[in-house]
């Protein structure tokens, strides 16, 4: 598809120069033909344009231009190693150096995209030492090279991975492509297209992995998405509860293709809404990816204020809901030629994308970039997926230890079919840090009704929000995940309730599993009580470590949102050491959090520190991770 859309954009790049030189026959009924048969060409009947160029060369068989057509349509047609016979024909009856830069650059191109490295290098070498002025071809002539060249240097490091087509339960249909997966792995969700022409209809479908691990049939994804029309590429939260797909006919649309949002409540999705002309334009937009909370959009453009002829695209959710208008992703990540299929990965630090206008094995390649504060320069992910043809759509789970792509193949028959694969990553090209999740239901405490809340995952070292989710409004599940490198606070806030922190250390884990956990509120009344699972001391201190204060800042906005309430902030510990030391260093612990409060504003009044030592614990002393939940802080209203 995407190869199809550059080849014609090369056509028409060099189509006067083509017009000027490849007329070589005095035959006046080839002309004729010829010409004929480039009206059919140009509409895409290409059968009926080979059968005209093939009667022009039966009146002159050293017609360098019929060969020069035939060649291109069969390019058009991806039967690439016929249009290279007929560009090698026509090459090889002429000496004009016109004629010959362009079988020069057109064989350049295709020899990349059969794995033929030396002769491209060749022959794009010709081309580049005798072009002096149409600096375009020359530009990409330049970057094909380099292709050539990489590939050449690097189509023999393959590493060992196991790769397989998904059954034929997922793909079923003659076209299915695009795939995204929850963070759990356990909704697949792709485009299905019912033809492999680009106007058969569009849906999104969804699979859900069944108990022994296989994927069902798909379904419709909504009823309330797909329509007769057209649902194109797209993508999903983490938690399966955000939707952003593509759509270009029969919607409220700004530009030829537009980005649509639809949300999941319960079992339905909204009806789906255009994201309106911060993200989309009068131009075409497509291919969109979500961060895992589904709060940071990446897409491709071909809007005319980008690097190249397709960029990747950024727009963030603002507090308000409301997409935030789109910003280039720069430089690092943008070529002057087409970057396409943009994959953000659950760690939201590592950006995997395809390009034609980095060096590559050819066609186009995936890249991968990473981020600390900013993109670091884009790398090749080399032949475990990449190969002479075009590759994209490539997805990796948060654990990154598989891989989800679509292959496109050309059948015998001339028609198209592509497939979902999924591939086992090896741990030498597994992503920096690996993704897991936390995820369960939130209730009411007394009634167990399920309960929409806020979700917040606070970096501590950096106090610095990293995520934030909301949990379902009507089921109350949520889903959140955390990344390796980090130690985080979650926290649950729901108006009218005690807030809940838990912590998760994830600076130096190399292994971990999901972890569920069903949390109940307790509504705001006197006796109830949260555990502050994130202000931290050194061994037997009392002094608040640094990364206590996104927690202390919690503690404060809640008495401020709360005027009227007076609490108890009570230490404790386990039972190793002697009573009255324990009951000394828990009441200096409490101080240090009254204190702290104090100075941001609080009425001493509202406030009443306590310390307990070791007389109210909340799990058997007898073990190290009972001593651990008994070492603790609690935040208990008294009035």
């Amino acid at each position: 598809m995407f190869r199809t859309i550059l080849f014609f954009s090369l056509l028409a790049i060099s189509f006067s120069a083509i017009a000027q030189t490849e007329l070589s026959t005095k035959s006046k009924k080839a002309i004729e033909l010829y010409t004929l048969a480039d009206n059919f060409r140009v509409r895409g009947q290409f059968e009926e344009a080979l059968n005209l160029l093939d009667q022009a060369l039966s009146r002159d068989k050293n017609f360098v231009g019929a060969y020069y057509r035939k060649g291109q349509t069969f390019a058009a047609m991806k039967q690439y190693p016929r249009a290279m016979e007929n560009f090698e024909t026509g090459l090889s009856l002429t000496t004009d150096l016109r004629k010959q830069k362009m079988f020069w650059f057109d064989l350049g191109d295709l020899y990349l995209l059969s794995g033929q490295y030396e002769k491209a290098m060749k022959v794009l070498s010709n081309y580049v030492n005798n072009e002096t002025q149409n600096k375009p071809k020359i530009d990409r002539a330049t970057i094909l090279f380099k292709s050539a060249e990489f590939a050449l240097k690097n189509q023999s490091s393959k590493s060992a991975f196991k790769r397989r087509v998904l059954s034929d339960t997922v793909n079923r249909f003659v076209m299915q492509y695009f795939p995204a997966l929850t963070a759990d792995q356990k909704q697949l969700i792709f485009t299905r297209r019912t033809g492999d022409g680009p106007n058969d209809d569009e849906d999104l479908m969804i699979s859900k992995k069944d108990e022994q691990g296989k994927w069902g049939i798909p379904e419709s994804i909504s009823k309330n998405i797909n329509t007769p029309l057209n649902e194109g590429t797209c993508t999903i939260s983490a938690d399966g509860r955000r939707l952003i797909f593509t759509s270009c006919s029969g919607r409220d649309g700004i530009g030829s293709c537009d980005l649509y949002e639809s949300l999941r409540q319960g079992d339905v999705w909204t009806a789906p809404k255009n994201l309106g002309r911060n993200v989309n334009t009068n131009e075409w937009e497509s291919q969109p990816s979500l961060s895992a909370d589904g709060r940071t959009l990446y897409f491709v453009s071909d809007r005319r204020s980008g690097l190249g002829r397709r960029d990747v695209w950024i727009s963030t959710l603002d507090e308000t809901g409301t997409w935030t208008r789109a910003v280039n992703a720069g430089k690092q990540i943008n070529s002057s030629f087409d970057e396409i299929s943009p994959f953000i990965h659950a760690n939201d630090q590592t950006l995997y994308f395809a390009s034609n206008g980095l060096p590559g094995f050819g066609g186009y390649d995936i890249f991968y970039a990473e981020r600390d504060s900013v993109w670091g320069s884009p790398k090749n992910i080399g032949n475990l997926i990449n190969d002479n043809e075009d590759q994209y759509s490539f997805f990796i789970t948060a654990d990154g230890k598989k891989g989800y792509y679509s292959h496109e193949e050309t059948l015998p028959s001339g028609l198209s079919r592509s497939k979902i694969y999924e591939v086992e990553i090896p741990p030498e090209n597994q992503v920096k840090f690996r993704s897991n999740y936390v995820k369960g239901v939130i209730r009411d405490k007394v009634s167990k009704t399920p309960l929409p809340a806020r979700i917040e995952l606070i970096n501590i070292e950096r106090n610095a929000m990293v995520s934030l989710v909301e949990s379902d409004s009507i089921t109350g599940e949520y889903l959140m995940v955390l990344t390796q490198g980090a130690e985080y606070a979650l926290y649950i806030n729901k108006r009218g309730y005690l807030f809940k922190s838990y912590n998760f250390n994830y600076s130096e884990v190399k292994d971990f599993e999901p972890i569920i956990i069903d949390i109940d509120l307790e509504r705001i009344a006197a006796g109830s009580m949260a555990v502050l699972n994130n202000i931290f001391f050194d061994l037997d201190k009392y002094d608040l470590k640094p990364k206590s204060l996104p927690e202390l800042q919690k503690i404060a906005r809640f008495m401020q949102e709360n005027p009227q309430m007076k609490v108890e902030v009570s230490g404790h510990t386990d039972n190793i050491g002697q009573p009255a030391y324990n009951k000394q260093l828990s009441e200096k612990r409490a101080l240090s959090v009254y204190n702290y409060l104090i100075q941001k504003g609080i009425d001493k009044n509202r406030l009443v520190p306590i310390g307990y030592g070791q007389a109210k614990p909340l799990a058997d002393n007898a073990t190290e991770a009972g001593r651990q939940q008994n070492r603790r802080i609690e935040f208990r209203i008294v009035k």
